[in-house]
């Protein structure tokens, strides 16, 4: 079953600084934010409780174990998402760069144009002129 699968099937919610958010929620995150209602901070709390969840213990294991994996799912669905949106805003300006490469050949292609036009003679000029009509 995948990542998604399993979330939406047992309900999965995040605590976030303004209530649970589901995993369709998630989505809608932008990766950092000066509020901290973010997907950064979001995995950082994560991999935080995660770290604190660590602590072994040899009476209960089976509580502390499904909680892990838990939080397990948990992070590999912000790890997911976080790489999709870090993917689509490089292949935004990758599109943003080439158009503005394409404006700035364009433009330079209309002066080089421009320019041979200037460099033509007054009877090549009148030339044209008459065979244009």
């Amino acid at each position: 079953m995948n990542i998604f699968e399993h979330a939406t099937r047992t309900k999965l919610r995040f605590e976030s600084t303004k209530g649970e958010l589901s995993v369709e929620n998630l989505w809608d995150l932008p990766l950092t934010s000066r509020t901290g209602f973010d997907l950064d901070t979001l995995a950082k709390g994560i991999a935080r409780d995660m770290r604190n969840n660590q602590e072994e213990s040899f009476v209960t294991t089976s509580g502390a174990s499904a909680q892990m994996r838990t939080l397990e799912l948990k992070l590999e669905i912000l790890k997911h998402i976080i790489a999709f949106k870090l993917a689509e805003a490089e292949k935004k300006e990758q599109a943003a760069s080439k158009a503005e490469e394409k404006r700035r050949l364009t433009e330079i292609l209309a002066q080089k144009q421009d320019q041979a036009l200037l460099d033509l003679t007054p009877e090549e000029l009148q030339a044209r002129l008459r065979a244009l009509g």
